[in-house]
């Protein structure tokens, strides 16, 4: 049996970037082909997407973790890895989403949608670390981990007109008979359980009702079904009491219900979403019953001075439907009139402050060193292989051309301190005195991140192989017609 849930926490986690590769390009009469490692591929998103045929959040209540793809692994000879696919989720129009306790989004209109966590950067490969300086890197960059998040997803209906009331006052028979929509209905206690939307149209105005069930004394505090679905009143641009005037309940009147009622709601909303103020027409029914339409005299008045309009009505006989259609019209329209006009959404662009380095250098109480915090130090600490001597250096250069150095050294760091960088601590030891040399100049430092291959690399140049052939056919030259070498002109040929 379908259930209706309009509140669940789900566990989100986006895809993990998959790992860059180190590949050397192999072919015959070419010992060192070059680098061709291929950049691992980028995870996927999770994506929240309104779907105008979602109505309730109960797929997320029976599966609450839900994870988007891994990015593809890459391969040498260039080959990429593709980005993994996104995880779309499906949320009905309304649905609020709250993570850390914070409001991220509102999802409203078909087609609406929201990234609520990041799938991971892809690491490169060496063939894209390769520079005129590093010919040959002989690592890799790792993938970055895709976030996750725990998102509070939160259904609030989207109606123009909500009928509040007592249970077993008529509001799903109301619904019902003003629209084409068909809720359960019988004749005891909580029969609505759920909110129960319909369309009307009064003339040329469309607008939505809703059954706002559960609403009894002690709602906004947790009592019964009402601060279950007090949210749903919140969209509501009027609200509608919806009076039993056939009750049998001792201790039961009009003017108490409304009364209690207003608290509720007061309660709840406070004077933020004013709720009490969107009241503004109570709806006497069962009017059909002899009794009831003798009381509708003597409590008309009382609601009136109240500044509520009244509607005898009666939905057993469509008796006053008519005119209570063209007067929730004619509030719905004043509403959307007093809306402001909605604008254009401005992109703002903010650029980076010229001294703004993009990290910070605080002390650190738990390893009494250094903490240095940002995004860019603590994503390239995330991509190093730390079993890589190749790589660490290239990270103290990414470092160092930053700038952290010498934040470190302004900061009043000396070698030996612990610094720690994201989830890695280590001894920091200054390749040079923070501040000596300009970016320029610290740009051009080498002796990391270079391949040992071409350092230790043996092979003979030019001008040595000449000296080689030179030295090869001497002898022949300079010998006499008996094979002797005269000396003096080795001597001679030396001065030259």
């Amino acid at each position: 049996m379908a259930a209706f849930v309009d509140r669940v926490t789900v566990h989100v986690a986006a895809g993990n970037g998959a790992h860059g590769v180190s590949s050397v390009h192999r072919e015959k009469f070419k010992p060192l082909g070059g680098p061709d490692g291929g950049n691992g591929g980028d995870g996927g998103d999770v994506v929240l997407e309104v779907d105008p045929n979602v109505h309730t959040l109960l797929d997320f209540h029976h599966a609450p973790h839900q994870k988007a793809a891994n990015g593809k692994q890459a391969a040498g000879d260039y080959k990429n890895g593709g980005r993994g696919e996104d995880r779309v989720l499906r949320v009905p129009p309304g649905t609020v989403v709250t993570i850390d306790g914070e409001q991220v989004a509102d999802l409203m209109g078909a087609g609406t949608r929201v990234v609520i966590a990041h799938g991971g950067k892809g690491g490169l490969g060496n063939a894209a670390l390769a520079n005129a300086r590093r010919k040959a890197p002989g690592f890799a960059l790792l993938g970055e981990p895709g976030e996750t998040v725990d998102a509070v997803l939160e259904l609030k209906s989207i109606a123009d007109v909500g009928l509040v009331g007592y249970p077993s006052a008529g509001k799903s028979s109301l619904v019902a008979a003003m629209s084409a929509a068909r809720p359960k209905i019988a004749d005891y206690p909580f029969t609505t359980l759920v909110p129960q939307l319909g369309v009307v149209r009064a003339g040329d105005v469309t607008y939505t009702m809703a059954d706002v069930p559960g609403l009894i004394p002690g709602a906004s505090t947790g009592k019964g079904l009402g601060l279950q679905f007090l949210r749903h009143v919140e969209r509501c641009a009027v609200l509608v009491h919806v009076v039993d005037m056939a009750t049998m309940e001792p201790g039961r009147d009009p003017e108490s219900d409304i009364e209690a009622l207003e608290h509720e709601l007061r309660e709840y909303g406070g004077d933020e979403l004013d709720l009490v103020g969107r009241l503004r027409i109570a709806v006497l029914n069962k009017i059909d019953v002899p009794d009831a339409r003798e009381l509708v005299d003597l409590v008309r008045t009382s609601l009136e001075e109240r500044g509520l309009q009244v509607f005898p009505i009666s939905v057993a006989t469509h008796e006053g439907l008519d005119s209570l259609g063209f007067a929730l019209a004619r509030a719905v329209e004043e509403y959307r009139a007093s809306l402001p006009e909605v604008e254009p959404v401005r992109i703002t662009l903010t650029p980076r402050a010229v001294d703004d380095g993009g990290f910070t250098v605080e002390p650190d109480p738990r390893t009494d060193g250094w903490l240095v915090r940002g995004k860019r130090p603590e994503r390239w600490i995330r991509q190093t292989d730390f079993n890589n001597d190749e790589a660490v250096g290239y990270l103290a250069d990414r470092l160092n051309r930053l700038g952290v150095e010498e934040g470190l050294a302004k900061a009043g760091a000396v070698p030996g301190d612990a610094i720690t960088v994201g989830d890695v601590t280590f001894d920091w030891e200054p390749t040079l005195p923070a501040g000596t040399l300009t970016v320029e100049e610290t740009a051009g430092l080498g002796g990391r991140g270079t391949d040992v291959r071409l350092e230790n690399n043996t092979r003979p140049r030019a001008e040595d192989r000449l000296a080689a052939k030179k030295a090869r056919r001497l002898p022949h030259e300079l010998a006499d017609d008996d094979g002797w070498i005269d000396t003096r002109l080795l001597e001679d040929d030396a001065d030259r």
